[in-house]
This record gives C-alpha cells, sequence and structure tokens, in this order.
C-alpha cells in the first residue's frame, strides 16, 4: 500500500496500531520502511474497541502458515526461523475513521493472510473526504 499513499490526498493520516512490545518496534519500523506513524496498544484497547476477536488454532497456524515456514526453512535454514513472541492468534483489521471520528470503513481479518484489497481501502478514503 505504501507506494499508493500519494493517491490518499494530503489530508489523510494513515497510522498502524499493533501490540507489539515497545522494545521491538524499531526493528519493525526500519524492517518493513514504514512512511506513516505505528502506535503501540500493548493492552490491545483499541483491538477490542473495533472488535477484533482472536483467530483459531487451526486457521491461523493452517496449512498456508505451515507451507510459509517451510519456505523460509529452505530458504535460510534453521536460522530463519524463530519461535513467535507475542500472541498470534490475536486478529487484525483494517479501518477508515472519518474527520469527525465515524467509522466508514471496516475489515476484520479472519486469519494472518486475510487483508482487504489496497484499492477498496484507498476508495473508502476518498469517498469519505471528498
Amino acid at each position: 500500500m505504501s507506494d499508493r499513499l500519494d493517491e490518499l490526498g494530503h489530508n489523510t493520516r494513515v497510522v498502524l496500531v499493533t501490540f507489539t512490545d515497545e522494545g521491538n518496534l524499531s526493528q519493525y519500523q526500519q524492517t518493513h520502511d514504514l512512511p506513516f506513524p505505528v502506535l503501540v496498544d500493548a493492552n490491545r484497547d483499541t483491538y477490542r474497541a473495533f472488535g477484533l476477536g482472536r483467530g483459531t488454532i487451526a486457521r491461523i497456524w493452517g496449512r498456508k502458515a505451515a507451507r510459509r515456514y517451510l519456505d523460509i526453512f529452505k530458504e535460510q535454514g534453521l536460522t530463519g526461523l524463530r519461535r513467535p513472541t507475542e500472541d498470534t492468534l490475536q486478529l487484525g483489521g483494517d479501518f477508515v475513521v472519518d474527520p469527525r471520528g465515524t467509522l466508514v470503513y471496516g475489515f476484520w481479518g479472519e486469519g494472518p493472510d486475510d487483508r482487504p484489497a489496497v484499492g477498496d481501502l484507498i476508495a473508502a478514503v476518498v469517498n469519505c473526504s471528498g
């Protein structure tokens, strides 16, 4: 999505909310080269406010995850694999909130690979700001 941020207009603010430990935040931002602010919600109050629950072990650690870890192992060996340090069952989402604070678009993910189309997010932003 970062390559399409210019489509959002100058009055749009993109913010990533995560529950990662603040000690991991700097590394996370560097690794992903994020051009917008990242806020830490360690207690997950925002997650609860937006109705983001937890996924099932089968959905989160299913065939796709196993395939991804196998690919990492093939590419990097054991050094590429790390034990998760966070709650891997916490589900995420993508939301657009208008300037009045009204939720105008919501996408509640059902797993780690469940994301909305970038075009849908951009359309929601454009619709609420125009």
